[in-house]
């Protein structure tokens, strides 16, 4: 009895020692929450109101039309074609983003000389702007004088010249490539820093079994790359549903609206064509398609990181 009165006293004297927030220090996160407030927030809430709207986007008025941007939407062959346009752009850039990541890290961590020197090279294109590299990567794939074309003309192999960027078929493969090779740089810091944690003694004791290298990967190295994993096919895969800039600059959505997606959409229908409730309500849609893919990925990962 005496103990727990000790106990209960300790805890008391605890707490009134414990100091209280003071009042004006909310002044100092005020400003921010108040931008915040102004630029994320409202226009946030204020684009469910607009997705059931009209609006050109400039005028005055708003007129409300109920459903009729959302069935317009699902009603529409250019969704449609931006959708898979959209899903194919995210399954390949996950599946290829993450390969070459992996393989980018596990060179790197091999490398003895030179190895800051490897890291800030693959790491580079990184750091572009998505605009300075897509205009590069045009002028790479232009079909009159782009390095590939004229490669292939040079060592006899005119005929395989392809025009990248005017054709439906490959429009999309080159804007794939581009965005791999931006983005495998970052995904493979993720993956070094996870390699980078995995004790040697692992590698060595299965060497000593007689595993060889693919055995190691597959069976230690692999498995213990699970979480840089989650955390790097989530970001893959939100930075795929949401593709901008490479698409902007080197096709427009073409030829056609062969490389439309559906955020490329929002943008062509809300400011190309001033109908900005449509937009909305487009912009709508792909923030639930951004979130259920989130929390379905997030949930099979992590059942994958308990069960390594």
């Amino acid at each position: 009895m005496a103990n727990t009165e000790t106990i209960q006293a300790a805890t008391t004297r605890a707490a009134s020692k414990k100091k209280k927030w003071p009042a004006f220090s909310i002044l100092f996160i005020l400003p921010s929450f108040i931008l915040y407030t102004l630029f994320v927030i409202y226009p946030t809430l204020n684009s469910f109101n607009l997705s059931f709207t009209n609006w050109d986007g400039v005028s005055d008025t708003i007129h409300y039309i109920g459903f009729d941007n959302f069935v317009e939407m699902f009603h529409s062959e250019r969704v449609y074609n931006a959708l898979k346009n959209t899903l194919i752009i995210s399954i390949s850039l996950v599946v290829l983003e993450n390969i070459l990541a992996i393989m980018l890290a596990m060179l790197v961590d091999q490398v003895k000389w030179f190895k800051n020197l490897f890291r800030s090279i693959f790491y580079f294109p990184v750091l572009l702007s998505g605009i300075v590299m897509g205009f590069v990567w045009a002028i790479i794939f232009n079909y009159n004088f782009g390095v590939i074309n004229q490669l292939l003309e040079r060592i006899g192999l005119e005929s395989l010249k392809v025009d990248w960027l005017g054709s439906p078929k490959y429009a999309l493969m080159a804007i794939i490539i581009t965005t791999v090779w931006k983005g495998a740089g970052y995904y493979m810091i993720i993956y070094l820093a996870g390699l980078q944690g995995i004790p040697p003694e692992l590698h060595e004791a299965a060497a000593i079994d007689g595993a060889n290298r693919w055995q190691q990967f597959r069976h230690v190295t692999f498995p213990l790359l699970a979480g840089a994993m989650t955390v790097s096919v989530m970001l893959s895969m939100i930075s795929a549903l949401k593709i901008f800039d490479q698409i902007a600059v080197m096709t427009d959505g073409g030829p056609g609206f062969a490389t439309e997606t559906l955020t490329y959409i929002v943008y062509k229908v809300g400011f190309g064509e001033l109908r900005q409730g449509y937009g909305t309500a487009l912009s709508l849609v792909l923030f639930v398609l951004i979130l259920v893919v989130s929390l379905i990925q997030a949930k099979l990962l992590r059942q994958r990181e308990v069960q390594m």
